[in-house]
């Protein structure tokens, strides 16, 4: 149905997401010859070098760029997260309702396209008046990022 496929749909990359099926025409004819595997890759999105970058610990995915940081003070699930304005490389769960620190909040687990690891949500809505700023942001829990390029 069409509200199934709007929740589930990934918000950065505006694609549904969730286990859809292969269509059958995407599938090789049967006695066609094997193709050539190409190298998986690792991640879709690459932030550049040159910048200071926050990456997934488990994969080492690129998740943002540190300009992209709006707070370091925030709460995850399992301990310190940072908010941030955007994220690459992450992919969307269903939005639910949930009582936060803060209030009641519409949030959207967020996943590592690359090894699935839950690493915090998305803000998709925030009901007191006080917390909209939230909204379209996303936290990344400290315990599931690594810095990377130029931190020293």
């Amino acid at each position: 149905s069409a509200a199934l496929g709007a929740l589930l749909r990934c918000f950065p990359c505006q694609r549904l997401c969730g286990g859809a099926a292969v269509p059958p025409e995407a599938l090789p004819a049967a006695g066609a010859p094997p193709r050539r595997r190409l190298s998986p890759r690792t991640f879709r999105s690459y932030l550049p070098r040159s910048h200071r970058t926050y990456s997934c610990v488990h994969c080492r995915a690129h998740l943002a760029r540190h300009e992209e940081l709006i707070s370091k003070s925030f709460q995850g699930s399992h301990g310190r997260a940072y908010l941030f304005n955007s994220v690459v490389n992450v992919g969307c769960g269903p939005a639910e309702q949930r009582l936060l620190l803060t209030g009641l909040h519409s949030v959207a687990d967020i996943f590592c396209q690359s090894c699935k690891t839950t690493l915090g949500w998305k803000y998709e809505q925030a009901f007191e008046s006080s917390q909209k700023y939230k909204e379209g942001k996303f936290i990344i829990e400290m315990s599931h990022m690594v810095k990377e390029n130029g931190w020293d």
